[in-house]
């Protein structure tokens, strides 16, 4: 182990975290700051990594696991840049102005491929070539790793928006994506279950006829995702998969929708290919597992 640590930072809508360690299992430190302007956030956690660096005597590299869109082309001037986002005041801002030191080791991603690295590398997906990591709350968003490494492409992965097939109980309702209306997102998130009942999935009866929707929504983008990506294992987490009872109905539902076309993916097998996470704190985990080499 290097005596010298890394630092990770998970930046969400409303607070950000920042964890100084050696590791997933050797944290030295945390804070939570809140999140606000770019600006004010941005120099209060230089401020923070500025006196990490300090009191260790440097750091070895940071890692930053953010909302979206990013810039995460390394060739691209605007790489570690938040793209058109409708966070006010963000749209632009430039994530590399939290290193104590411009010539720091610096990596960026988006929350939810830090946390499908997380999961991959210490969690629930150890030791499987493929992982896509759900996280089902505020929104849905997902992250692919593939052979330790996160995927990306034009952008980044963005399997809340993904299209699914209606519910027939489900059609009166809209849907609350102010992009889509109706794709994942709009259909099975937080504020979506919250828009048809003013309650949380873990509010209602097991028997509510929503779970058994979300549970059908999520069950169709799980077996969309193992017939594209053949995933290996994914990992759901956040809010609404608290909801009792809601991971083995979302087997089921993939289970159905899969419809005998691939092997491994009956009830059984899924109980290990579609898991939740280990960490709680997943992105704040695989940021700091962006700033570290697989090898430490």
């Amino acid at each position: 182990m290097s005596a010298l640590p890394y630092a990770g930072i998970e930046a969400g809508g409303t607070k950000c975290l920042l964890a100084i360690g050696h590791g997933h299992d050797s944290i030295l430190e945390r804070h939570r700051l809140p999140t606000g302007d770019a600006d004010a956030t941005l120099a209060a956690l230089r401020r923070q990594l500025y006196a990490a660096h300090t009191r260790y005597g440097g750091l070895r590299g940071v890692g930053v696991a953010a909302f979206g869109p990013l810039q995460l082309d390394r060739q691209s001037a605007d790489f570690g840049r938040v793209l058109a986002t409708p966070k006010p005041h963000w749209r632009g801002a430039d994530w590399r102005q939290v290193l104590p030191d411009p010539a720091m080791p610096f990596a960026i991603d988006t929350d939810v491929n830090a946390a499908a690295l997380a999961e991959h590398r210490w969690g629930a997906g150890k030791g499987v070539a493929s992982l896509v990591y759900l996280t089902v709350g505020t929104g849905i968003g997902g992250g692919i790793v593939i052979d330790g490494k996160p995927l990306h492409g034009a952008l980044h992965p963005e399997i809340g928006h993904l299209r699914v097939q209606r519910h027939l109980q489900d059609g009166e309702f809209k849907g609350v994506c102010p992009f889509h209306n109706d794709c994942l997102e709009g259909l099975a998130s937080g504020p979506a279950i919250q828009a048809r009942t003013g309650q949380s999935l873990s509010d209602l009866a097991a028997s509510h006829p929503l779970q058994a929707i979300v549970a059908d929504y999520l069950g169709q983008v799980c077996a969309q995702l193992l017939l594209t990506l053949a995933a290996n294992r994914i990992v759901i987490g956040g809010g609404v998969l608290q909801a009792s009872g809601l991971i083995d109905a979302i087997r089921q539902r993939c289970t159905h929708w899969i419809g005998g076309y691939l092997p491994a993916c009956d009830g059984d097998a899924l109980s290990s290919r579609i898991v939740m996470p280990r960490f709680a704190d997943a992105g704040l985990i695989g940021a700091l597992a962006l700033a570290m080499p697989a090898s430490d």
